[in-house]
């Protein structure tokens, strides 16, 4: 699996714009004092619950595997003139 150019840096922004979306669906809002794998396990699950994203595969559910689908998500809502997509 190739890695994403800047995928670090669409996944924080991926963070940041699904912690918005959770706080607009009322369905949590994510604490200072959670982790970043419980914030990467958490919107994923929202995401394909809502039929965002597609889920993965049982038994290939890691974090890595879960950062770069929210990474290929974010890069996908993002105008193909955001300075991370270049």
């Amino acid at each position: 699996m190739k890695k994403l150019k800047n995928e670090s840096e669409l996944l924080k922004e991926a963070l940041r714009v699904g912690a918005i979306y959770a706080q607009k669906r009322k369905v949590g809002q994510f604490e200072p004092t959670d982790s970043s794998k419980q914030k990467i396990e958490y919107l994923y699950k929202l995401l394909v619950h809502d039929k965002l994203i597609q889920p993965l595969v049982k038994g290939d559910e890691t974090e890595p595997n879960m950062k770069r689908k929210l990474a290929l998500w974010i890069s996908r809502q993002l105008p193909e003139s955001h300075p991370l997509l270049k």
